[in-house]
């Protein structure tokens, strides 16, 4: 089984309120978006120059908050009963 097929069978209980905060002003001035090479479901894209970043989706890892060497990113767990449900 591949791992997009894997992923594909989590549920999401996804929260109103993201548990990612992201600092679009020092994200303007990162010189390498390193975040939106890092996360596994790719929730930070590029539009242009603009940083696009969706919580819905998170694995909760972590890697975006370790990668991040601009600061950027405030990265805390859900609140509870929101986030992922691994099932597989």
């Amino acid at each position: 089984m591949k791992i997009d097929d894997k992923l594909a069978l989590n549920l999401f209980h996804v929260d109103s309120e993201a548990h990612i905060k992201v600092d679009k002003e020092k994200c303007r001035k990162c010189p390498h978006k390193v975040c939106t090479r890092v996360c596994p479901v790719e929730n930070y894209t590029l539009e242009g120059d603009e940083l696009v970043f969706a919580w819905e989706g998170c694995l909760e890892c972590g890697t975006c908050n370790i990668a991040c060497d601009q600061g950027a990113i405030t990265w805390d767990y859900p609140r509870g009963g929101h986030g992922i449900c691994f099932r597989f």
